[in-house]
């Protein structure tokens, strides 16, 4: 049990698939209702980040998550948020198992959705490409072409 004023750990997924990020809706009756945000949540007493992520990704999307990095931390009050960059292996499909819905939207579309305060300097950055891969450039258009999501591949 929490105790009042005790910090709370959140750990969150940016999930990518080219110039794609997954963010879900946060489900009505919880802080932020409607909202969307990057999938994860509270770090449970005694769980690493890593556990902690993996065990939320389960429970929300159904997926196993690997390779997780680092590329952000916020704090706002007793909150201290940590977003990790992973991905999951081929063949997986993400499912909105306790969101009521999840999108995969371009990066520098993220500022047009409604996220928690705590999310919006992580939101800024991924829009702006300056936060992410080592060497990740922003994307550039493609000539003639239209870059279609994953979800409208079926490549996840």
């Amino acid at each position: 049990m929490r105790r009042r004023g005790q910090i709370i750990v959140v750990v969150a997924a940016v999930i990518r698939q080219g110039p794609w990020v997954l963010i879900t809706q946060r489900p009505d009756g919880s802080g932020h209702a409607g909202r969307w945000e990057f999938p994860g949540g509270k770090r449970d007493p005694g769980e690493g980040d890593i556990e902690a992520l993996r065990r939320e990704l389960r429970e929300e999307l159904g997926i196993e998550v690997v390779a997780p990095r680092m590329i952000w931390q916020e704090a706002a009050g007793r909150l201290r948020l940590r977003f990790y960059e992973c991905s999951y292996p081929p063949g997986q499909r993400p499912r909105a198992l306790v969101s009521p819905q999840f999108r995969w939207v371009r990066c520098e579309d993220l500022p047009s959705y409604a996220f928690p305060p705590a999310d919006e300097r992580l939101v800024t950055a991924l829009a702006t490409a300056r936060v992410g891969r080592p060497g990740h450039r922003a994307l550039r258009k493609r000539r003639g072409r239209r870059v279609r999501s994953p979800s409208q591949t079926g490549r996840f």
